[in-house]
């Protein structure tokens, strides 16, 4: 572990959902036709790259971490064959670009992550805790809710939209609760119990986001609402959503979110989701930042940054990956 004394800050893991970004921009800037000098699209390799540099330009990291998905075989499509189900068929310009990204990453010199049958979400978690374990802070950049999960005193993340790097949110657990009304802790059980249509997971049955939002704050988890329902019959549960209801002037909620939570189906509906939604904490990273010129420790190197970035045809994109990647001005 990475021992931290008063003259020495938190170092910072950032860690980048690699697919995210590549979606965003595969859509964003299609138009653009921009291509390698082979010929080969590049406009959302690019978009990401961009999106990167502006990233580390802003966060000033110790460390950046892509996670990948495994384009190959998933643990979850094996365990619930419909997860995604009903996602349109990707562009095969975009799947060009998501199977060149890891070795553009690489060649640059950044550590990247494609955990066998897994998601750049687990890569997420992993990241997350690995920063928490070795006493460093961590942002993660995605565009996935289910990173919400990760958020802590020592986590962020940058919820990136519309509107770039620059315009995304940057969600602590204070901005998460101001947002969403839930708190880190619960935000995994809020998804559980709301579902993921992006995903294909339903929800429980008559819960939306309002209504889980409200039931965890009451309850304060779900360990303790479901203790109360297998237990009480829910009684306790239903005397307190009633109390907060009468407090906040609210119609009563009580008697039938109970009653939902008691149907046919759906604890086991609830622990599913809970199952698939989990991200995996304990992959290993391959992070060594105590060992100079390891994968993914910055600055990195000028001449290999020159030349691979080079490739993709754009002076303005060299220029800012060479001073923000090896923090030396450019050339020329």
């Amino acid at each position: 572990m990475t021992s931290r004394t008063p003259d020495r800050p938190r170092r910072l893991l950032l860690v980048v959902d690699a697919p995210s970004l590549l979606h965003r921009n595969h859509h964003a800037r299609s138009h653009t036709g921009l291509r390698d000098r082979q010929g080969r699209p590049i406009w959302a390799l690019h978009g990401m790259l961009r999106q990167i540099l502006e990233s580390i330009d802003s966060f000033a990291p110790d460390a950046v971490l892509f996670g990948l998905d495994d384009r190959t075989f998933s643990v979850r499509r094996d365990a619930y064959p419909d997860y995604k189900a009903g996602r349109a068929e990707k562009d095969p310009e975009l799947v060009d670009q998501l199977d060149r990204a890891a070795a553009l990453l690489d060649a640059l010199g950044l550590a990247t992550l494609t955990p066998p049958g897994l998601e750049a979400d687990d890569v997420n978690a992993s990241g997350a805790t690995w920063a928490e374990q070795h006493d460093w802070d961590c942002v993660i950049i995605t565009s996935d809710r289910d990173a919400f999960a990760h958020i802590s005193r020592h986590t962020r993340v940058l919820r990136l939209i519309d509107g770039g790097i620059h315009g995304s949110p940057l969600l602590d657990p204070a901005r998460l609760f101001d947002m969403y009304g839930v708190r880190p802790a619960n935000y995994l059980a809020f998804a559980a119990l709301r579902g993921d249509a992006s995903d294909n997971l339903p929800g429980v049955q008559g819960i939306g986001e309002k209504t889980a939002a409200i039931l965890l704050d009451v309850a304060g988890s779900m360990d303790a609402a479901w203790a109360d329902v297998d237990h009480e019959d829910g009684r306790n549960l239903v005397a307190a959503l009633d109390d907060w209801s009468a407090e906040t002037g609210a119609r009563r909620v009580g008697t039938s979110l109970v009653r939902r939570l008691r149907a046919e189906g759906a604890r086991q509906r609830y622990d599913f989701n809970v199952e698939m939604m989990s991200g995996r904490h304990d992959l290993d990273l391959g992070l060594t930042p105590d060992v100079p010129g390891s994968r993914g420790l910055l600055p990195l190197d000028l001449d290999r940054v020159t030349r691979v970035v080079g490739f993709l045809d754009n002076d303005f994109t060299t220029d800012m990956a060479v001073r923000v990647l090896t923090g030396r001005p450019a050339s020329g």
